[in-house]
């Protein structure tokens, strides 16, 4: 399962819209507190995440789960391209960083990469 949390809806449909006319299963999510509320992820799993939501942020969200001993692939997506947060994002651990607008095809690969390796 591919996990879409983004507090913009529309960014969410677009993203769902991809993933599905790829084959890809997906669920979407309008903020970090929604998932935790509502999924466990397992580690064969692959998250897109926003990194600046109201309330939590998608950082936040990585250090949750990382505190919760779960490793689901994590790649973010931010509409600003900000250095220092893309190094704090890949420090602890993330799969991968596009900013918006989104190449579909490449977050498409990256998903596939994230879960291929992270069953293996």
């Amino acid at each position: 399962m591919i996990y879409v949390i983004d507090d913009d809806v529309s960014i969410c449909k677009a993203l769902a819209r991809v993933m599905k006319s790829a084959g890809v299963p997906v669920q979407t999510f309008i903020s970090a507190k929604d998932f935790l509320q509502s999924v466990k992820p397992a580690a064969t799993d692959c998250m897109v995440v926003d990194i600046q939501m109201p309330e939590m942020s998608g950082l936040e969200l990585q250090e949750t789960l990382f505190h919760s001993h779960i490793h689901t692939p994590i790649i973010f997506i931010s509409a600003f391209d900000d250095e220092q947060i893309r190094s704090q994002a890949c420090k602890q651990g993330a799969a991968g960083y596009f900013q918006k607008p989104i190449d579909n095809n490449a977050l498409l690969d990256a998903i596939k990469f994230a879960v291929d390796r992270a069953a293996s």
